[in-house]
């Protein structure tokens, strides 16, 4: 079964009744691939339809070259510069620019700068939080993200449908 078709199950309601609001600081946060990530939104608030996270990347940060199988994504960068590689083209995107990338496509992004930079991803439909959620680590207050993704990643992201990639 596809994420999309898990996100259609009656567990996720197919029409949303409340409106939701997350604080500055709010949502359940992650560590992977180097980044932290939270959730400020996913399937089971929107009724399957979106899923939003707040990315913060260190210099040297970003996932490696992968492809969704299920969701649409788009990046919207808050704050900073991020070198962005969607198949062959590749974009310096800063603070307020706009990315969409296809469901299949393969991409990256990769922080080359000083500084650390924050962006919004945006996937629909929702579901693929939950990759984020099951394959990163609990985040530790005052202590540096690590690089190194947890044992198993490359599994959960085939069971929510984030293959590798690469730009052969």
């Amino acid at each position: 079964m596809s994420l999309y078709e898990a996100t259609q199950q009656a567990e996720v309601p197919t029409q949303v009744r409340r409106v939701l609001h997350v604080p500055a600081g709010g949502g359940k946060a992650t560590w992977l691939s180097g980044d932290v990530y939270s959730v400020k939104a996913g399937a089971a608030e929107t009724g399957g339809s979106i899923a939003v996270l707040e990315a913060s990347v260190p210099p040297g940060g970003g996932p490696p070259p992968h492809r969704h199988a299920d969701e649409d994504e788009a990046f919207y960068v808050l704050d900073g510069r991020l070198t962005i590689r969607v198949a062959e083209n590749t974009y310096e995107a800063g603070t307020g620019d706009f990315v969409f990338v296809p469901r299949g496509t393969a991409h990256q992004f990769h922080n080359h700068s000083l500084h650390a930079a924050k962006l919004l991803l945006i996937f629909t439909p929702g579901g693929v939080e939950n990759f984020f959620l099951e394959a990163g680590t609990e985040p530790t207050p005052g202590v540096p993200v690590p690089v190194e993704d947890p044992p198993g990643v490359a599994e959960v992201g085939a069971r929510h449908g984030v293959i590798p990639a690469s730009f052969d």
